[in-house]
């Protein structure tokens, strides 16, 4: 299944959303068309013109926004009131402010936790919720990628990421990579930072990509490193009442009416299935669908064929929330 044409948008803006922040966002397809929000991953990896892409411009209104620091957002990476509750409280902003009364949210990975924060705070909001690459930022999916779980299906990559840190500290690579990351050692940072995103893009696709391992050493990759370490190393940031392990999943009860998709791929090395499935069983009303043989990309063929067919089905959904 092919992507849509590329277009270009036909509006895009620049929405103050704090004394500090200001966040980029830009509408394409159909003025008059079913809205529909897309949420970014990393975090810090910011919109793409792909992501229009994914859409019928003939039936969707696409709003692509770029959440604080990121992407074409200012300042960039920059974490003063970077949090998830107010990223949140952004998309909401920017409902507001285009005079949306209700959209449907899609996300992916980082883009998945923060869609399901937003629809779980404001479900009178959305109208349907698709997902992929399931994250909801618990400790026990942190350690996995980054305190070693995952690394025995990457041992040579998995000693490349361990190399910027001292032995004694190595029994929580989080926080002493946020140390590094989030100090003032100019050196180290870059260091720390090249090597957490080597490791990343080792571990995205279901076949280790040369091409993808070319990548990690940009200044876009560098960036998005330094904000998902931020977030790794802050628990997600989500609000202070979120404070167990489980509690993005427990907050799934206030979406159980909505319709939805979940597409997971089987060999997601980054959010490994099992999260997906705890999300599914808490939310039986959304379609399930398990990409048989990919990994986390979702320029995976078969994980963009998912997701075309979900984009497909819903445009033509309707929903009272």
């Amino acid at each position: 299944m092919e992507l849509y044409p590329p277009i270009e948008p036909y509006t895009t803006g620049m929405l103050e959303v704090s004394d500090v922040h200001s966040m980029y966002y830009e509408l394409s397809g159909n003025p008059d068309g079913k809205p529909v929000v897309v949420v970014h991953g990393g975090p810090g990896s910011g919109s793409r013109p792909s992501f229009r892409q994914f859409y019928d411009p003939s039936a969707y209104k696409i709003i692509l926004f770029d959440q604080r620091a990121a992407g074409k957002s200012t300042p960039s990476c920059e974490f003063k009131d970077v949090t998830t509750v107010n990223l949140v409280a952004d998309m909401e902003k920017l409902r507001t402010h285009l005079g949306v009364d209700q959209w449907m949210v899609v996300g992916g990975s980082w883009g998945s936790t923060l869609t399901l924060a937003y629809a779980c705070c404001h479900p009178q909001a959305v109208s349907e919720i698709i997902v992929l690459g399931i994250f909801t930022c618990r400790k026990s999916e942190i350690d996995w990628l980054f305190n070693g779980g995952c690394a025995r299906f990457f041992p040579e990559f998995w000693d490349d990421f361990l190399r910027p840190i001292p032995e004694e500290e190595r029994g929580d690579l989080v926080q002493a990579y946020w140390r590094r990351i989030g100090g003032d050692d100019e050196e180290a940072k870059r260091t720390c930072a090249k090597a957490w995103s080597k490791w990343e893009c080792a571990t995205e696709n279901f076949l280790v990509s040369d091409a993808k391992l070319k990548e990690y050493d940009s200044e876009q990759a560098l960036c998005r490193a330094t904000h998902e370490c931020y977030f790794m190393a802050h628990n997600g940031l989500f609000s202070p009442t979120w404070d167990t392990e489980d509690a993005l999943l427990d907050q799934v009860k206030k979406i159980r009416d909505i319709p939805g998709t979940i597409i997971q791929s089987r060999y997601d090395m980054i959010c490994p299935i099992r999260t997906a499935w705890q999300l599914h069983n808490r939310w039986p009303k959304a379609e399930f669908v398990i990409v048989p043989d990919a990994g986390h990309s979702p320029a995976h063929p078969s994980v963009t064929a998912a997701f075309l067919a979900a984009t497909k089905k819903h445009k033509t959904c309707t929903q009272d929330v």
